[in-house]
């Protein structure tokens, strides 16, 4: 298997930030969505924020290096059987998850950061506060950040579902050249 992705099916590089991304995305998903319940005195009330934080900032620096991968190195032609409005629904399915997870991360970005404290990184280094003290800046962040989590993984799990449908109803390689083969 070839590391760049060619005319007919994804490389490793390709499809490894895919599924990282999709692991990562669900599993900062159930994190926020487990966190949010804690009370002050839960040994993670500190802890799980943090960690949240840390993976989403390096789920950026992946976003942004997967980005420059797809430049790189483009992802495969759509398959014959795929008609224009199925291009078109891919394509701006895409954009969408791309342009989402970007909102996502920017506005978990303004939440923690609304009072002027950079993010630490597993204690590694500082993102540091660049836009801060906006009036109701950590409310409207949060907002944004809450509602496009729910829709981004709904999106995932219809983006799953039409993959599936490629593969068990149109018995085409859609779902295959994502898989390696």
């Amino acid at each position: 298997m070839q590391w760049r992705n060619s005319p007919s099916g994804y490389g490793l590089v390709s499809m490894f930030l895919h599924w990282l991304v999709a692991a990562t995305v669900f599993g900062l998903f159930g994190l926020g969505y487990w966190m949010v319940g804690l009370d002050y005195y839960s040994s993670w009330y500190k802890a799980a924020p943090d960690l949240h934080k840390s993976i989403g900032l390096l789920l950026l620096a992946v976003m942004l290096g997967r980005m420059l991968w797809r430049r790189l190195s483009p992802p495969p032609a759509s398959l014959p059987n795929h008609g224009r409005m199925t291009r078109l629904g891919s394509r701006l399915g895409h954009a969408f998850l791309y342009l989402g997870l970007l909102l996502l991360m920017l506005s978990g970005y303004l939440i923690s950061t609304a009072e002027g404290r950079g993010i630490e990184v597993f204690g590694l280094f500082e993102v540091p506060a660049t836009l801060s003290g906006v009036v109701g800046q950590e409310d409207i962040a949060g907002l944004v950040h809450k509602y496009l989590a729910w829709t981004l993984v709904v999106f995932a799990v219809i983006h799953a579902l039409a993959a599936l449908k490629h593969h068990f109803i149109d018995r085409d390689r859609t779902l295959l050249r994502m898989l390696g083969r």
